[in-house]
């Protein structure tokens, strides 16, 4: 049972959400796309952690807040443009999760926590910030990665699925190991994990 505080931020990151421009059909419905992808991330979080307190599951939901404000083409469209658009996007995004928060009665400290965790401080030591980046992976495993490798060439896809691997937990592996995916895709991912 979520407290009222809850239901009110998450209903606020929602409404955020759904201003999203960008409209995806999923199964005959259309709905703005960070609306979509939060409650991908929501989902993932309940199979990951189902007994997650609530500033894991806010921070979850916020962690792609207003993103389309802030278009990736309004960095260079270099391997630092995209960090530091990526280390922007994440101190914006957790301040106005954090505002929300407050918004909504949260003490200091709890905002704070969801704040830290949009942010991801101590990936490799906290086990929150660790199952927001598995959930943030799988996510992208399962609603991203076939439009992702039709636009880049094998090599790099395999870079990249090598990395998203190496940042999951054991618990994520598993999880990853268990989305559909077409034939090319679950080859692509194969491929990495041989090492090939």
């Amino acid at each position: 049972m979520s407290s009222a505080k809850y239901d009110e931020a998450l209903r606020l990151i929602d409404e955020a959400h759904a201003q999203d421009p960008k409209i995806v059909d999923v199964k005959g419905s259309k709905i703005p796309y960070e609306l979509h992808y939060s409650q991908k991330m929501s989902n993932y979080l309940e199979k990951r952690c189902v007994n997650a307190p609530e500033p894991l599951r806010l921070a979850i939901r916020a962690q792609h807040l207003r993103r389309w404000e802030v278009p990736r083409d309004s960095y260079p469209m270099t391997k630092m443009g995209y960090h530091a658009w990526r280390t922007f996007l994440k101190k914006r995004q957790a301040e106005m999760a954090l505002q929300i928060c407050i918004d909504c009665g949260y003490a200091e400290e709890d905002a704070e926590r969801v704040a830290a965790l949009i942010r991801k401080e101590d990936l490799k030591s906290d086990e929150e910030t660790q199952t927001l980046e598995d959930v943030a992976c799988l996510v992208f495993l399962d609603d991203q990665f076939e439009e992702f490798e039709q636009q880049h060439d094998e090599d790099k896809i395999i870079r990249i699925l090598q990395k998203t691997w190496g940042k999951m937990s054991d618990k994520g592996h598993e999880l990853a190991l268990q989305i559909t995916m077409s034939d090319r895709a679950r080859s692509l991912v194969e491929k990495a994990l041989s090492g090939e």
